[in-house]
Formats: structure tokens, sequence, C-alpha cells
């Protein structure tokens, strides 16, 4: 007896789970204990469907589902300085998952390392606040900058943040006002330049530009 197969779809859910959405009632109800590949020769080639999907889900992003949000863009610099680990140290002292220096941290009012790399919530209010702070520093270089072409790469505010958290205020300005003659590079070779590029257009609008921003720990 020929045994029918009710016809059903498969939705991607952006969570990357799959929804199985059966074309009648009774297609639910379908017993898969009667059926069996047992004993069939299967071959399947499943194509590369990458090229295909990543311009409409920028899977190439740290981050694809935050978009252009300010979390976003904090996950996008984690991805790329420590692939997220807030417990990474590298060979260069720098620590934890935006990878901050010592003397960066004492200027957040950060000085227990030890505690700053167990503490998850600790590293995230240093980023905020040390954005804030390149971001009262390089508040006249965002006006005048923004959308401005350097190096043929478009200058975005979120661009200069990265830019600053990667090499400090005061090199992102000497770049910025020599229009990208004095180019900056940290030791593994990473540049202003290309974090200008990569980091480029996301909102970061919630960043309060603040003078002298410290991590409130009461509010931890």
């Amino acid at each position: 007896m020929r045994k029918k197969i009710a016809k059903f779809s498969i939705l991607p859910l952006a969570a990357g789970s799959i929804f199985f959405s059966f074309s009648t009632k009774d297609a639910a109800k379908i017993n898969l204990e009667n059926y069996s590949t047992a004993n069939l020769d299967l071959d399947y080639t499943v194509e590369d469907l990458k090229a295909e999907i990543e311009p409409d889900f920028h899977i190439s992003h740290a981050a694809p589902f935050l978009g252009k949000s300010y979390v976003g863009f904090k996950e996008a610099v984690a991805f790329k300085e420590s692939q997220g680990n807030y417990k990474n140290i590298n060979e260069y002292g720098y620590l934890g998952k935006y990878q901050f220096g010592k003397g960066t941290l004492k200027l957040l009012g950060i000085y227990d390392t030890v505690e700053f790399l167990e503490s998850p919530a600790l590293q995230e209010a240093a980023f905020y606040a040390n954005a804030s702070r390149n971001k009262w520093i390089l508040q006249r270089d965002i006006k005048r900058f923004d959308g401005k072409t350097i190096n043929g790469v478009k200058v975005t505010e979120s661009g200069i943040l990265a830019a600053a958290h990667l090499a400090g205020p005061g090199s992102v300005k000497k770049y910025l006002r020599s229009w990208g003659a004095q180019a900056f590079s940290d030791a593994f070779g990473t540049s202003i330049r290309n974090y200008m590029k990569r980091f480029q257009g996301y909102d970061v609008s919630y960043i309060k530009a603040e003078k002298n921003a410290r991590v409130d720990f009461d509010r931890l």
C-alpha cells in the first residue's frame, strides 16, 4: 500500500532555529516510525549558501542580529579585540573582553585587575566610561570630520570612537587633523584607518560625552 506523505514547509527563524509549518492538521500527526531510510544509499550534497545569505543577514559581523545599535557596536569591538572573552589576557598584558591596558583602567578608577577580569559587569561599565571619556575629548573632531573621507574611508562617529579605543584619543586627533598623514598601528599592525572602516556607521548616540568619566562601582 502506498503511503501518502503530506507536504510541509521549513521556515528559518532569526535566532537560527527551525520552525515546521504543516499544510494540514493530519500532517502534524504523522508517525515517523512508519518511515525509514534504512538500506537506502544516501548521498547528499549541500550547496554553500554563504554568498547568498551574507548580504541579507550580515553573517560576517560579530553580532549579526544586533544591527547598528550601541550594543551591536560594543559587541563588534569586543569580538575584534578578544572574540568576546572576558578573561582574555593577550601577550602584551591587555585585559578582558575589550583588551584594556592597566593605564587606561586607572584613568577609569579601576586598580584591581583580578577583580576586573572576574567581573563582566565591571568590564561593560569600563567600556562605556572609556567611550564616554573619548567622546568628550574628540567631540570637536567628531563634529568637524564626521562624513568626510580620509584615506578612502568615510569618517563616522562610531569609527572615531572605535579608533580611540584602539589607539587612544590623542592618536586619533593627530590622524584626523593631519588628514591621515600621521597614522598609527598597534603591535599587531592594526591601524586607525582599519578601525575607522570596520566600525563605521553605528549609532553611538547612547554614549554621552563626559570629561572625567569613571566607573561608578555603586551601580554595578
